[in-house]
Formats: C-alpha cells, structure tokens, sequence
C-alpha cells in the first residue's frame, strides 16, 4: 500500500486538480481533507470541463471512492448545487463513490454573510476572502461552535443544538455589524432542504479508511490552495484559514495513523495568485495581461482576474521545504510557447540585501525580485510527450526549475486535456 498526497507548493491555483484526476487511476481512495468551496480545482477530461470546488477531483474516475474528511468546510448548498452540476454532464454519482464524513461541520448560511460584513467593514484592508464564509467557519469551529454532519441524524438534538449556536450567533450579527438576525425556521428549512440532500453520503468514513487501509488499497489526498496559503506558514494575514500542507493530511482525512509515503508538489511554469497580500514577482500593464490571458488566468470560483509574474523560485524552494515534497508536477509548460525570453526570479532584494531565503510576513511587502532570463522556445508543445522530444530551451527552463527548488520534477504538463503531459 502506498498513500500520497497532491499540493500546492504555492499561492494555490498550480493545477492540483487536473493532476488528482490523472493519477486517481492508481488510487482506490481519494480524500479532501481541507478548505471549502473557497477555491476550484479545474479538470477537464471525456466528460467536459469542471470546476470544481467540494467534490474531490477523483470523483470521475470509476471504482474510486471519494471522501470528505472532517476537515473540510461542508457547505451543504453549494456541495449539493455541484453535485447535480455533474451529474448532469454524465457523471455518477451515489454514496458508493462519495462519502462525508460525519465529523465534518457543516458551513451554515451566516458564516457567508459574515465573511461579506467582515470584508465590507475592512474596507481598503480587506484579505480579498472570496465570501464564501470560511474564516468565520474555522473560527466557529476552533470554538467548538458547529454543526457536525452527523448531527443531522438526530433531529431533536439538531433543533436544540441550532438553536443554541444561533443564539450567540445573532449576538454578533446585530450588535457587532447590524444586521438581520436569523431565525430558528430560517436554518431548519435550509438544514432541511440542504442537510437532507447530503445525508444519503454521511457516514464513519474512518471506519471506511482504516478498512481500506488493512485491505492494502492506497490512499490519496488531496489538498486546497498552496503552501504559502498555510494558515501557520504562509503570507500572514493572507492566508486561509486551515492548514494546506501535506503533514496535515492525516488529521483533516480523519485517518490519522496514516502515512503520507508520496508527496507530488505541483508548480506552475510561471505565477499566479487570486487575492490580497504580498505577491513579489507579480507583473502589470501589458506583460502582466498577455501571460494572464495565454493561461486563461481567471478565478475558477470567482472569475477573478489572476495577479501573474515569472516563476518565483524563492517562494517555490520554501513552498517544497513545508510540504515535504518528494516530487514535483510543473504544470502549463506550454503557457510560456509565446516568450523570447524567459524571466525567472531567483533571488529577493529585503533591506537592501539580496536573499534566496522567504523572508517574514512583514517584510514581504517590501521585497524586489531578482530576475534572471532564459531563452525561450518559441513553438507549440502540446503534441510532445517525450522528454527528449521537447525543444532543448523547454527542457533546460525544465531542468533549471528542477535544480533550483531542490526537488524532481516529474510530470510537465504541456496542455490542459489529460493526456497532455510528460511522465520523467
């Protein structure tokens, strides 16, 4: 048995799900074990093109079981919305190839208006959340003040519980932003819409891992967002708001004695970033718009406009040191078939100093990049699936990334379909 876990080295959006869907083949079991329907994860293959944003990417793949683990924020709405979203492209779906675990606490509707009423008071200081609710989720939760998925079983338990949260829940809604207060019918209606098209997935998914475990079938986890990302490690205050890492996928699958023997790390070819805070290499103006648009670099979720640059080889050593990553996915090579030269930025200028160290939080949003240039190769790749067949200045960029983040790279991405890539 052999488990691992797919994540982002980054600021998230590298590719994860597009590399999750392909190596799923080789997996029995496919675990989300953080994150909510904050971010998307784009798969396209015979069924179409998906973003998707709660169901694991494994979910197109026949014979593989899909698992929410108790560390994703369950929106019972939006996950119900993508669920009938893909059944309706072709896909099945049924409690045999996607199961919940009844650990997970449930995403209620006034964490979303939270999030909103907490971005809007923020003003020119916002995080750039995407409204989804998941910093007031992680909140409630780390004060034990959520809703379990299993709770939804016991409807006099559920009532009284509800009740309870909503009480103190409202304390903050009026006094503190001076809104609306929700109502106990409001929320058992949307528990009983939402909540009840869930139920049929809820279960013991421990018991279902810890089965698979002893029957020797492998396990792969797969992560939301980036290292950088990392609530405890990454761009302080402008992070998410659970833990992205690798190391973390024990605990947020529910299956805690597992062990993460493969790590694939996946990096884009160049830089991308949704949101606010510290983006060093990032680029404007006319550079910044032609990789945006040669990447189709819009939110998967929001549909915002990416912020891009070169590949920040800084940010992407410390990135592989946090996950521990044993290989590396570098994905949209072939993104960069229109540039003659080739940007890279290797180094930071911090207090007037250069370092190849990432730098504390506060610094950061002082930092320069150092750039260094490569030759470009100037042709159409998406057809190559050799190696040796790609042109000699795609394959030293390849070979150059590789040296410099310390970490091998195994799988390049040349195109989006999923048979558009290179096995090393």
């Amino acid at each position: 048995m052999s488990n691992c876990a797919i994540v982002g080295i980054n600021w998230g959006d590298e590719g994860k799900g597009r590399m999750v869907d392909l190596l799923t083949e080789d997996y029995d079991v496919v675990v989300r074990f953080q994150g909510g329907g904050n971010a998307g994860h784009t798969v396209i293959n015979e069924f179409g093109k998906f973003a998707l944003h709660l169901l694991p990417s494994g979910i197109f793949r026949k014979g593989t079981v899909n698992i929410l683990g108790n560390g994703v924020a369950l929106d019972a709405e939006n996950l119900s919305k993508e669920i009938d979203q893909v059944i309706s492209q072709g896909v099945d779906i049924n409690p045999s190839n996607l199961m919940i675990s009844e650990r997970a606490s449930l995403l209620l509707p006034w964490h979303r208006d939270l999030d909103g009423l907490e971005e809007a008071r923020l003003a020119d200081k916002k995080f750039g959340s995407t409204k989804q609710g998941i910093a007031p989720f992680y909140s409630d939760k780390y004060q034990k003040k959520t809703i379990l998925a299993g709770e939804l079983f016991y409807t006099e338990h559920l009532k009284q519980h509800v009740a309870d949260i909503m009480e103190w829940k409202n304390l903050t809604l009026q006094n503190v932003y001076g809104a609306e207060p929700y109502t106990l019918e409001g929320i058992m209606n949307w528990l009983n819409e939402y909540g009840e098209k869930i139920k049929p997935f809820v279960c013991d998914t421990r018991r279902f891992m810890k089965k698979a475990q002893a029957e020797g079938k492998s396990i792969l986890f797969e992560a939301q967002l980036g290292s950088l990302r990392d609530l405890d490690n990454g761009i302080h205050p402008f992070t998410t708001s659970s833990n992205t890492i690798a190391s973390y996928a024990p605990v947020g699958s529910g299956l805690t004695d597992a062990k993460v023997d493969r790590i694939v790390g996946v990096v884009k070819a160049y830089s991308s970033c949704v949101g606010e805070g510290p983006f060093t290499c990032e680029w404007f103006g006319k550079e910044a718009d032609e990789l945006r648009d040669a990447g189709g670099e819009y939110g998967a979720k929001t549909g915002r406009p990416r912020r891009v640059g070169p590949i920040d080889i800084v940010a992407t050593r410390y990135g592989v040191e946090l996950q521990g990553a044993t290989e590396i996915a570098l994905t949209k090579l072939d993104v960069l078939n229109y540039m003659d030269k080739i940007p890279v930025c290797t180094k930071y200028i911090v207090n007037g100093e250069e370092t190849e160290d990432f730098p504390f939080p506060v610094l950061l949003k002082d930092a320069k990049p150092v750039f260094e240039y490569m030759d470009g190769w100037k042709c159409d790749i998406t057809g190559i699936r050799k190696f040796e067949d790609l042109p000699e200045a795609a394959q030293k960029y390849v070979e150059y990334v590789e040296k410099a983040i310390g970490c091998r790279i195994s799988y390049v991405s040349v195109g989006a379909e999923r048979d558009e890539y290179i096995k090393r």
